[in-house]
């Protein structure tokens, strides 16, 4: 039987005959760079992620030119610069102040959890999907249905297909907020790096030592961050599920009715 393969992956709407916007992002304390910045104009799929180095470049088309483009960072107080400002030319310097998060108040009470599997399970390889090519801020993922409390202890992925070295990937957790609109809840970076031996079956990331408390759905994704050149990454999947993705860094979310392998082991209130 031949495999069916389902891509996840479309064509980045960056339009080649825009102007080229370029720059580089650093800590506005210590100018050191600050790597795998999501740089993008909110709901348009215009964007990309800084590099190690803090640098980055992107097309933008005229059509973009009112619009604002957010530059944002776990740690981080967003930063928002109109596009016509990055377009008059030079190598943009891009200043991030760091972020102090509050301390939410903690109640104390009686509760009782369970141990749940949440999300899609499936290690059925003949319908994968994925990331089908090197495109900085794209990201899929899917949602995990609670009606409570959840403090989550491990992702487990299924991967069907890996064609790099090496992986590099954010793990990102987002509440949901209102209708496709999501708000990062982590408050540091998660990044997966694995060779490829270790992802020729599965990958487990351990969430239990960072204390993640979720109320109500949510949802996580990987992102794609850093370039690692040609190659691709596919997970199982199945139908009956929705996997939720975004172009590229700021993008618009969209959903396809194919569910990528990505499960959360969580403690949830009953």
């Amino acid at each position: 039987m031949n495999r069916l393969l389902i891509i996840l992956f479309l064509f980045v709407c960056n339009s080649v005959f825009g102007q080229g916007v370029a720059g580089v992002v650093m800590n506005a304390e210590g100018k050191v760079p600050v790597e795998f910045v999501n740089v993008g104009i909110v709901g348009k799929n215009v964007g990309t992620v800084s590099d190690i180095n803090g640098r980055f470049s992107f097309f933008v088309d005229p059509k973009y030119d009112n619009d604002t483009v957010i530059f944002s960072i776990i740690g981080y107080k967003p930063q928002l610069i109109k596009v016509s400002a990055l377009k008059k030319g030079g190598d943009n310097l891009v200043l991030l102040e760091e972020r102090a998060y509050e301390m939410k108040e903690v109640i104390v009470r009686p509760r009782i959890f369970k141990q749940r599997t949440l999300g899609v399970t499936t290690k059925f390889k003949r319908i994968s999907a994925g990331f089908k090519d090197n495109i900085l801020g794209y990201e899929c993922g899917i949602l995990m249905n609670v009606k409570k409390s959840a403090f989550l202890k491990k992702v487990n992925i299924n991967i069907s297909n890996c064609s790099y070295d090496t992986i590099f990937y954010r793990v990102n957790i987002y509440k949901v907020r209102g209708k496709m609109d999501f708000e990062n809840i982590l408050r540091e970076p998660i990044y997966l790096k694995m060779p490829r031996e270790s992802v020729r079956e599965g990958v487990v990331i351990d969430l239990a030592s960072k204390n993640i408390v979720v109320d109500g759905d949510f949802l996580i994704t990987l992102e794609h961050v850093k370039d690692l050149g040609p190659g691709n990454l596919y997970f199982c999947a199945g139908l009956g599920s929705k996997t939720y993705f975004r172009k590229t860094s700021q993008g618009k979310w969209e959903t396809v009715p194919v569910g990528v392998s990505i499960s959360v082991v969580a403690d949830v209130e009953k």
